[in-house]
């Protein structure tokens, strides 16, 4: 007489092993899937933070090579001593540089010159742009964030063949170029050099 064959399938011992290994293939990807997301959103991130480092080099760029030999009246009548004011080294109440720039569009037609006075400044670990409607007795606009996460700047001028950590200034002459050297805060050290006009590209 022929033995019944048993029936197949899995002992209790395979279940709880093949359960086991699969949590860990879960655990696993779980851990990836986190690892991948964190790695994107620090990559937008530091994305981010490069395109608003372009942008304010962008700017810097424009305002500086379309610099204008016009010096100006501040807020209070008095007459600027310089067409391109720069504070001393060691004064970081003042701003960094103000001077007046060619170029500023006018899509309105509004009756107003196509010079317009900028000034930039480092406040509270951030650089600030800001410009004023008119340019004599005028106060300048609330200021634009340009760049944050900003520890230290120093600004250096070229002219007559060398670099000067100060800025003489007077009437008639412009730096033929400026830099920039910025401590932030995650880049570390930026250097931007940035030419004028007249300066020979």
């Amino acid at each position: 007489m022929r033995r019944a064959a048993s029936a197949g399938g899995f002992t209790l011992i395979e279940v709880l092993v093949s359960l086991a290994v699969f949590a860990l293939l879960a655990a696993a990807a779980v851990g990836v899937l986190a690892w991948t997301a964190d790695q994107q959103q620090a990559l937008r991130a530091r994305m981010e933070r490069a395109a608003e480092l372009q942008r304010a080099y962008a700017l810097l760029k424009s305002d500086l090579g379309q610099a204008a030999l016009r010096r100006t009246r501040g807020s209070d009548g008095a007459a600027g001593l310089s067409a391109f004011a720069a504070a001393p080294p060691d004064d970081p109440s003042r701003p960094l540089f103000g001077f007046v720039r060619h170029g500023w569009e006018n899509p309105d037609q509004a009756p107003r010159a196509s010079l317009q006075y900028v000034e930039y400044r480092v406040a509270e670990g951030r650089l600030e742009r800001s410009s004023r409607p008119a340019l004599d007795g005028a106060r300048a606009s609330a200021p634009q964030v340009m760049l944050d996460g900003v520890q230290t700047v120093r600004a250096s001028y070229y002219s007559g063949g060398f670099w000067s950590d100060g800025w003489g200034g007077g009437l008639d002459t412009l730096p033929q170029a400026v830099a920039l050297d910025f401590e932030l805060r995650d880049f570390g050290h930026v250097r931007g050099v940035f030419l004028l006009p007249g300066t020979a590209r």
